[in-house]
């Protein structure tokens, strides 16, 4: 629906040989909607699985590749929001699922009431209107009269307009298209993530040798190259198959100690 098969399908095509096949007649906002008037199915994870298992029934195949994304504040960065991208392959006849993800600070879901039509039209051109797609609606919380496919400016102000000339309407809520097809940025971050997916597939256990072995855990504790003393860098990576539960520690490759201005101790 929201076209992420233009960035999805010719890696996985290219760099793992799938037919990538975009159902028809599928209604993939069933399962959760950036505008809020559905609710999601579950977490970002559970959500992707429920569109692949629902597409595998709709089309009859037993492979499936999902994107879902979410928005909300860094994990590390507690005062900077980001954009977290995961998509999802699921491989039913063999019970296998594998998951690329991608987080990116550059992508702001932005949203304000305005007044007039032509405060709404500079304040969608400065969030780069009409490459980045905007939805009015009546008010931030109002799920009734949601316009969402604006193309022009002139659309925009008819919109505007004919919301604001209900009796009683003072102002009108603006927002960001967040939708992957009106937000070239996290398209980006989806194309992203299906490189990481791919790189996921390719990691194969040492155990059962099925894909999807992968980073589960990361150990800190890299000593500092000046005073030895642990630092909060990684120094260990934990990997682990989701299939056989094999799990196997390495050493992050070419990463002996950490720079001084990293060290606490060193660097207070």
């Amino acid at each position: 629906m929201h076209r992420k098969d233009i960035v999805i399908s010719p890696i996985l095509e290219q760099e793992l040989g799938i037919d990538i096949m975009v159902p028809t007649n599928f209604n993939t906002d069933l399962y959760g909607t950036f505008t809020r008037d559905i609710a999601r199915a579950g977490d970002q994870l559970e959500a992707a699985r429920h569109k692949s298992l629902a597409v595998m029934a709709h089309t009859g195949l037993d492979l499936a590749v999902a994107s879902e994304g979410s928005f909300g504040a860094h994990p590390s960065l507690p005062f900077l929001a980001s954009n977290l991208e995961i998509v999802l392959l699921l491989d039913k006849k063999n019970e296998i699922e594998v998951v690329g993800h991608f987080r990116s600070s550059a992508i702001q879901a932005q949203g304000k009431s305005v007044s007039s039509a032509k405060e709404a039209v500079a304040l969608a051109q400065s969030w780069g209107f009409p490459d980045q797609g905007v939805i009015v609606r009546a008010s931030e919380n109002s799920n009734k009269d949601i316009h969402k496919e604006i193309r022009t400016l002139d659309e925009l102000k008819s919109v505007c307009e004919k919301l604001l000339s209900s009796w009683f309407t003072k102002s009108i809520f603006i927002e960001t298209d967040m939708r992957a097809h009106r937000c070239p940025s996290r398209m980006n971050s989806i194309k992203e993530a299906t490189i990481d997916l791919v790189k996921n597939c390719l990691s194969l256990c040492p155990q059962c040798n099925v894909p999807g072995f992968i980073i589960t855990k990361v150990i800190t504790g890299l000593p500092c190259s000046y005073c030895g003393l642990p630092t909060d860098l990684a120094k260990e990576l934990q990997y682990s198959c989701k299939k056989c539960g094999f799990g196997e520690t390495r050493k992050i490759e070419g990463v002996l100690a950490a720079d001084p201005g990293q060290c606490e101790q060193c660097n207070p």
